[in-house]
């Protein structure tokens, strides 16, 4: 599954009308009201559309994150070269990432990633929410009772994309839902992140940040360090116990 750490791993109107003024602000600070809410985490409403995310690595691994992003993804790396880019380079970046969304089929609302050297804008509706962490999402349905805790199992369906808008992989395509108990550092950080104030019957866009995805390198489907984007369906939570039978043991959950 592409979703766990051991796995081998279209514009519509709305988006042609976001701002083009890529400001780093974020106006106030808060819980959601989801009541599901970490309290020793913050969550930001992103101002004019847009969140500024910088990659906090080695320069060797940058370095190496440079080239690879450059061959997967020409498109883009070749007009980010350098942070201080020109207003006019920024609109011709971002109207080049959303004709490359466009081709992918990409869903609507989809959030535009714009590449300044090392540093990555992403350009999204200001319905998103941007956490402490890095990580931003959107509910789409909330749903209801109450939030995954550690031990229990989550059924859900997902479907996940790259910052291209290309789908690499769906449960729903599979033709049956993920289940995987929470706590157990089974699922990329950012994505257990993401679920883990969700309720079941909830839909959320998550964006994942580099530093909260998953590993690179052949045996993923990711070759580089990029945000992920995954929309997710909470099927339902089941509690989970563990029974033994002689000698044998296994975990039980409904």
């Amino acid at each position: 599954m592409l979703l766990l750490l051991s796995s081998p791993s279209s514009s519509s109107s709305l988006m042609q009308s976001l701002p083009l003024k890529f400001l780093c602000a974020v106006q106030g600070q808060g819980e959601s009201n989801h009541g599901c809410t970490n309290k020793n985490q913050k969550d930001y409403i992103v101002q004019d559309g847009s969140i500024l995310q910088s990659e906090k690595v080695l320069r060797r691994k940058l370095m190496l994150s440079a080239l690879v992003t450059a061959v997967v993804f020409p498109t883009l790396s070749s007009d980010a070269k350098t942070k201080n880019m020109n207003p006019y380079n920024e609109k011709r970046v971002l109207q080049q990432n959303r004709n490359i969304q466009k081709q992918n089929n990409a869903p609507d609302d989809f959030p535009n990633f714009i590449r300044e050297g090392f540093e990555v804008k992403v350009i999204a509706p200001d319905d998103y929410i941007k956490r402490g962490s890095g990580l931003i999402y959107r509910d789409f349905e909330v749903g209801t009772g109450d939030c995954p805790k550690d031990g229990q199992q989550v059924t859900f369906h997902y479907v996940g994309y790259n910052e291209s808008g290309r789908r690499i992989d769906s449960t729903y395509l599979q033709g049956s839902p993920a289940k995987i108990r929470m706590g157990n550092k089974a699922l990329v950080p950012g994505f257990e992140e993401g679920i883990s104030d969700m309720k079941a019957g909830g839909k959320r866009r998550i964006i994942i940040p580099p530093d909260l995805g998953p590993p690179v390198g052949p045996s993923t489907f990711f070759s580089s360090k990029q945000f992920e984007v995954f929309d997710v369906e909470l099927l339902s939570i089941q509690n989970c116990e563990r029974r033994t039978i002689g000698f044998y043991s296994d975990v039980v959950c409904n």
